[in-house]
């Protein structure tokens, strides 16, 4: 290596320049708001349940009283889900989308899921209908229920439930 250095013309005293210079970009470039790589999320295998669907109902409604919607509330879920990681639910309310009163929040939740609030959508009168769709990931089989809050902070609910035969959560 001393020989390469010589023959280069490159010195000692230059490659540990070159190298504090790095270290240095390296310290700076966080502060900067240079991008850098994702970090891990922590031991995956290691958590267990975040909370009950009961405390997250308490935690996103403060013992608000929710109504039945079934009547306004159409939920679109396959009655067996042969697959857990991808179980496609819609959403649909039937109810008018006007600026004096719409459906303000749509709420998907899976009781028996680790996380029980698997998706939350925020409407606005301009939306014209209250409809929304995505996939869930449920682990075994649950009630996958709707909750609606309407513009004047009524709460409406609607559930039915899956069956999963192929648990999505790896099982």
């Amino acid at each position: 290596m001393e020989q390469w250095l010589n023959d280069t013309g490159t010195t000692r005293r230059g490659v540990l320049r070159g190298m504090g210079a790095l270290g240095i970009a390296g310290l700076i470039g966080p502060v900067l708001g240079v991008p850098r790589l994702a970090s891990a999320q922590g031991n995956l295998a290691n958590l267990g349940p975040e909370e009950t669907v009961d405390v997250t109902m308490k935690r996103l409604f403060a013992g608000r009283a929710i109504k039945d919607g079934s009547g306004s509330i159409k939920i679109d879920v396959p009655l067996i889900a042969e697959n857990g990681a991808v179980v496609p639910v819609s959403v649909e309310v039937d109810a008018p989308m006007t600026p004096q009163s719409y459906v303000k929040t749509i709420y998907i939740v899976s009781d028996k899921n680790r996380r029980p609030v698997n998706a939350k959508f925020m409407l606005t009168p301009a939306a014209g209908q209250a409809f929304v769709g995505t996939n869930l990931r449920l682990g075994e089989t649950t009630d996958v229920r709707a909750v609606v809050e309407m513009s004047d902070g009524t709460l409406l609910q609607a559930k039915r439930e899956v069956k999963v035969t192929v648990g999505g959560c790896g099982g």
